[in-house]
């Protein structure tokens, strides 16, 4: 078991280290969005730089490599089924992944998009509650980075008041933290009001 955990968090990380952004921006033409704009690879960034259809399968593609480390992985790599270690930690290692990818040197993207496909798969309920938070705060005041943030703070909250597993609270928390301290530029943007606004131009 120890071995399959390990492989999970390995290949997970991997994974996760997959650099949409900046692939999406070469296929299509665009700036490298580590160039432009925030300098991240997320896709807020990519619309920011290269428009809408490479962000939006920048998007996408963070979303499912999120989803495949914590649904498909442990499966294929001889997790105990019902396990909820395996997916727990592959998710967690998808994020990591994603948030210092080797591919581009470690400056990888904030985690919001990955971290969603982990945990819309092992905690639906509370990331619904998220994504409804997430519009409501990105609505009102058209900062993606607030709504980001306290989306990402909805999930162990929503999963604590729902009686979900201390496991998957934990790892949602985890996640949560991750995504906050990837936002400290944000949140210094914020504080000076520099922070780019929705339908800002890179």
């Amino acid at each position: 078991m120890i071995a399959t955990l390990a492989a999970v968090i390995l290949i997970g990380a991997l994974l996760g280290s997959i650099p949409f952004g900046v692939i999406m921006s070469k296929l299509f033409g665009r700036p490298d969005p580590r160039e432009k704009g925030s300098g991240n690879v997320g896709a807020t960034n990519v619309l920011r730089t290269g428009g809408a259809a490479p962000a939006l399968l920048t998007l996408a593609g963070d979303i499912l490599k999120g989803a495949a480390a914590a649904g498909a992985l442990p499966g294929l790599a001889g997790a105990p089924p019902g396990s909820l270690a395996a997916p727990a930690l592959a998710g967690l290692a998808a994020v990591l992944g994603h948030m210092f990818s080797p591919f581009v040197g470690f400056r990888g993207g904030k985690g919001v998009a990955t971290g969603l496909g982990v945990l819309a798969l092992l905690m639906p309920g509370p990331t619904a509650w998220a994504a409804l938070v997430f519009a409501a705060a990105a609505g009102a005041t058209r900062y993606v980075s607030v709504g980001s943030m306290l989306g990402a703070i909805t999930i162990p909250l929503a999963g604590a008041l729902g009686g979900h597993p201390p496991a998957l609270i934990g790892v949602a928390a985890l996640i949560a933290l991750l995504i906050v301290w990837r936002h400290k530029e944000n949140i210094a943007r914020l504080r000076r009001g520099e922070e780019n606004r929705i339908g800002a131009s890179a």
